[in-house]
């Protein structure tokens, strides 16, 4: 996985799970505090994998990594249609797509992720974009 494919988030614990998660790492179970929590959201995602995917499937998302170029919105406004984004991951948007462009194609944005576009695209598009 690369830096572009992490997202930073932070999280507040209580000092006693902080102080068993140090004990953890001191032990040797894991390398750091990073590794203790990504395995515990792992672990958590696959005890929740089924609802996951009916999930995505009712609520029609792309999971996984959503790009759109000036060339698609250019293509979806010259056929008169416009975009519902929904995905379940990372969502973005070329820097060389206008927030004109945008405003044109784009009808709504729902993210459980990351949405990634220029500050001005995001401005643009602020009242069509539901994200976490």
């Amino acid at each position: 996985m690369t830096t572009s494919e992490l997202e930073k988030i932070t999280i507040n614990l209580g000092l006693v799970d902080l102080g068993q998660i140090d004990l953890l790492v001191q032990e040797g179970f894991y390398g750091n505090r990073t590794d203790f929590i990504r395995t515990a959201i792992r672990n958590q995602l696959t005890t929740h994998a089924e609802a996951v995917r009916q999930t995505v499937a009712r609520k029609t998302l792309v999971l996984g990594l959503q790009h759109y170029t000036r060339r698609d919105l250019e293509a979806v406004r010259d056929a008169g249609e416009t975009l519902e984004i929904k995905v379940l991951g990372l969502a973005s948007i070329a820097d060389d797509v206008s927030p004109e462009l945008a405003l044109e194609t784009i009808e709504s944005i729902v993210v459980l992720g990351a949405f990634r576009a220029k500050p001005a695209i995001k401005a643009a598009l602020a009242d069509r974009i539901q994200s976490s």
